[in-house]
């Protein structure tokens, strides 16, 4: 078995990956050490390699992983394995967005990435509320200019023939189908899952570990 953990900001995720298939993953809150945290939710899977991914990936490389890779490459190969058609994969987390786009093998062709500044946002919206704004229309408002930094981000690189949205902001229904409108006629594809790709991503990387 082979095992691939994304430690995030606000959420750890554990896959595992076994004779080409996704047979089990796990998600917990990062808490205050989220290395610890993941080495626990590991541990039991008695995994032959793990690789780590997302912001804590060098601690976990320092106390229990064999190796790391960059989100980036952990959100193609994940959503590749599950959608391989797809071209271009918008990934949104807690910490910042990626836009990534995929060659026919599934590798990474380019990118862009932008930080999503909470602090903003936050005093954005405190604004909105002491100049009497409605809860809804602050909460629309706020769904929309995640969904116009998104599609900014794939005009720049270039939308592609298909889009594949993952990350824990892929759950956000709402957000999606903002993004939806705003493509028009290109597919767009939540995964089943979408919060665990990159552990995903890592575990197939785990299970190619060593060779040429």
């Amino acid at each position: 078995m082979f095992v691939g953990v994304d430690i995030g900001s606000r959420s750890i995720k554990a896959a595992a990956w076994q004779d080409d298939a996704l047979v089990d993953y796990r998600i917990e809150e990062s808490g205050f050490e989220p290395h610890e945290q993941a080495r626990v939710m590991v541990t039991p899977y008695q995994a032959i390699n793990i690789v780590a991914t997302g912001y804590g990936r060098h601690l976990a490389k320092e106390h229990f992983a064999d190796q790391i890779i960059t989100e980036i490459k952990a959100h193609g190969m994940g959503v590749h394995a599950l959608l391989p058609s797809v071209t271009t994969v918008v990934d949104v987390g807690g910490q910042d967005s990626k836009v990534i786009s995929l060659d026919t093998r599934g590798k990474v062709a380019n990118f862009q990435i932008n930080s999503m500044c909470t602090v903003f946002a936050e005093s954005e919206v405190i604004s909105m509320k002491n100049r009497g704004i409605p809860r809804e229309q602050i909460a629309r408002a706020v769904h929309s200019s995640v969904a116009d930094r998104i599609i900014a981000m794939l005009n720049r690189l270039g939308v592609g023939e298909s889009v594949a949205f993952s990350g824990g902001v892929a759950k956000n229904s709402c957000v999606v189908q903002m993004v939806r409108d705003r493509l028009g006629n290109i597919p767009l594809t939540v995964p089943e899952n979408p919060i665990v790709i990159g552990a995903l991503g890592a575990a197939i990387a785990a299970s190619r570990l060593g060779e040429a």
